[in-house]
């Protein structure tokens, strides 16, 4: 079979002194670094560095300034307990969890300016400094038995008679995150411009400041929110942008003629333009990711324009030139994700044809544009052996360099990994990159352990991703090869690529996972008698789906949050729209939808035949417990040597240090048992 390959510049040979491999307790020193922002004049970029203590598991952040020129850092000096937010080009503002306070000399000194921040998050000061918008819990509709019978105060019970009960992690308990404005001052009283709504902003359970935005005028604030309730919340995606009038005191829908997803409201630094992501189908949260732009100007003829409607791709987020005529967003591209510009013309109208560029090419992640700095924009980037850094982008000839450097130290003393992409033949004739990731000091001549590395989603990108738990590169260092296939469902191979997957969860992309582990066995160096398969999430159900299947090719199993029992898991998941598009319906509907038949793992246990390791959250609920249990049990009641991992102060990730830390451990521990 012709193969071909794309190579990743091996940065493991510029280490000389490299001696070590990386190890799970050396990831998680290594320092997480995140932009928060540009200066208004776009010379300066801030940026905070966040590192773990592991037996405390308690974070320490440290915030810095960044001139971009010189890439020359200096610690912003903040009280404690207090946060930076950034806005204007000497005035800069922080919060506690009280107070805003003002700085106008860089930090050295702040002053209280506003203390009606108790219980907010999500705090961004206006424009002209005058005012202050932040979100904040509300109490709307009583759930708890405590709220609703006062003579009750020590009963756990909640009353629920409608959809969502949960969410994520957590219960409902009858608050709602609502959005306060307040005109900065000491004795200023916040008014909450949505009083009386069930509905929350931001949108649960992943939005944040980003729901957020002011009008560069600092006349109005948009925010996002899903006007809706009980079943018709947990069967839509449809969230809006709604306009607060801060003058008129009133709010207009901006996108009421819109049905899916529309998030990350963004003005143009002239204030003529908004730009915000945007789905066409109410309840596909995978459907195409594009970028709509509104003219905000002429009031008369507001024309809103997708401008990315003839793109095959979507977009991850984006961010605003020096005009209101240039965009640059992020997107992935054949495994990887690259920065884009998007030129518009200066009247937006139906004929109107965008030209669109790509900027970066690479074997790496461009993932965050935080701003754009004279002729370079400032964005973070990854790749599947360095975790997150801050890098200038050239932005016309797409060159990098880096600005920060918080893991080189690290890096110098471990040996790195060679990745490469593969195009695996399918039996339809199409081609698949695969992701392989060898071991450091990778021997051609020796045999090694095999991993197939199933990506969860279904709909998501499988790019130069750096992961904190699923970490392809702490898995090759531990001497195994690492197969990571882009199968069907995964974005940045085409529109057509990422939708096959929807009601097809067990079909091709499983026989995607086979053609690729079956193709890279193939090679001398592959020992075919010690081959694994992982994975989490959708991932996670490929690996039960898988274990009923293989045909004797892998050794062992590691399942993680992964769905088991297609019935039992629609019946408790939370996001029912996810679980409507997918897999076609409910369980009961007539006739059986095949999502039932042939898809769900559990009607295929009979045929599992390896061991097998099972790992299942206590609070998750977009796969709940159930789920674990049921395919643990199963294994146990055939006679399979099987393991489960229970982390009962976990949702659907990993997030403790000392829980991640174990994870690491059991997952290797496992490895080591059942690919001897």
């Amino acid at each position: 079979m012709k193969r071909f390959i794309t190579p990743l510049l091996l940065l493991a040979t510029t280490w000389v002194h490299a001696q070590g491999n990386m190890t799970p307790e050396l990831l998680w020193k290594l320092k997480r670094v995140g932009a928060s922002g540009m200066s208004a004049d776009g010379k300066s970029v801030y940026y905070t560095s966040k590192t773990f203590d592991i037996n405390t598991e308690k974070a320490t952040v440290h915030t810095y300034k960044m001139n971009v020129a010189s890439a020359k850092s200096e610690e912003v000096n903040l009280p404690e307990g207090k946060s930076i937010i950034l806005r204007g080009k000497k005035v800069w503002y922080a919060t506690d969890d009280k107070s805003l306070y003002k700085s106008t000399d860089e930090g050295k000194n702040w002053k209280a300016i506003y203390d009606g921040l108790s219980g907010a998050d999500n705090v961004i000061v206006s424009p002209d400094g005058n005012m202050v918008a932040f979100t904040k819990e509300v109490m709307i509709q009583p759930m708890l038995a405590k709220d609703i019978y006062s003579d009750m105060q020590r009963s756990e019970a909640i009353v629920y008679t409608d959809l969502n009960y949960r969410h994520w992690d957590t219960w409902e308990d009858g608050k709602y995150s609502h959005v306060f404005v307040a005109n900065i001052g000491k004795e200023s009283v916040a008014k909450d411009i949505m009083e009386g709504e069930q509905y929350d902003c931001p949108q649960k359970p992943f939005g944040g400041v980003e729901d957020l935005a002011w009008m560069p005028n600092s006349k109005g604030l948009v925010y996002v929110c899903k006007k809706k309730i009980g079943k018709d919340y947990a069967i839509s995606t449809n969230t809006d942008l709604y306009l607060y009038d801060v003058v008129g005191q009133r709010t207009i829908n901006w996108t009421a003629d819109m049905v899916g997803y529309d998030m990350q409201p963004a003005f143009s630094i002239d204030g003529k333009r908004v730009a915000w992501t945007s789905m066409v189908h109410d309840g596909y949260e995978a459907d195409k990711n594009d970028i709509v732009v509104m003219d905000v100007v002429n009031k008369g003829s507001v024309l809103k324009l997708n401008i990315t409607a003839g793109w095959d791709g979507t977009v991850e987020n984006f961010a605003w030139g020096a005009n209101s005529n240039n965009l640059y967003y992020i997107a992935p591209v054949q495994g990887t994700q690259q920065m884009f510009e998007i030129t518009l013309p200066d009247i937006l109208v139906g004929d109107s044809k965008p030209v669109i560029r790509q900027i970066t090419k690479g074997n790496f992640d461009v993932k965050d544009v935080v701003g754009i700095s004279g002729k370079e924009a400032i964005v973070t980037r990854c790749d599947m052996n360095h975790a997150t850094e801050i890098f200038a982008v050239d932005i016309a000839t797409g060159d990098m360099r880096a600005l920060t450097h918080e893991n080189d130290e690290v890096y110098s003393k471990i040996k790195l990994s060679n990745t490469e992409l593969r195009k695996v033949k399918l039996e339809n004739g199409e081609r698949m990159g695969v992701w392989v990731v060898y071991p450091p000091d990778f021997d051609p001549k020796k045999k090694y352990p095999t991993l197939l590395y199933c990506q969860g989603g279904p709909q998501s990108p499988l790019t130069q991703f750096y992961s904190f738990r699923w970490n392809l590169q702490l898995m090759a260092a531990q001497g195994y090869i690492v197969v990571a296939p882009n199968r069907h469902g995964m974005y940045g191979w085409g529109v057509k690529w990422n939708e096959q997957i929807s009601k097809d969860w067990g079909g091709q992309a499983m026989k995607d996972y086979l053609a690729a582990i079956d193709d890279v066995a193939n090679e001398p160096y592959v020992d075919v008698d010690r081959l694994g398969c992982v994975g989490a999430s959708y991932g996670g159900y490929s690996v039960f789906m898988l274990a009923g299947m293989h045909n004797k090719r892998f050794k062992t199993f590691i399942a993680h949050d992964g769905l088991f029992d297609l019935k039992s898991w629609y019946g408790t998941t939370e996001e029912l729209w996810f679980a409507n598009w997918d897999l076609g319906g409910s369980y009961w509907a007539k006739p059986t939808l095949k999502s039932y038949e042939k898809f769900s793992p559990s009607n295929f246990v009979d045929k599992w035949d390896a061991p097998i390791m099972i790992v299942q959250g206590g609070l998750d609920y977009r796969v709940p417990i159930e789920q674990g249990l049921q395919a643990f049990q199963a294994a146990q009641l055939r006679g399979i040597k099987s393991k489960l991992l229970y982390i009962p102060n976990e949702n659907h990730w990993v997030t403790h240090p000392q829980n991640s830390l174990v994870w690491q451990r059991e997952f290797f521990k496992w490895l080591s048992e059942t690919l001897k």
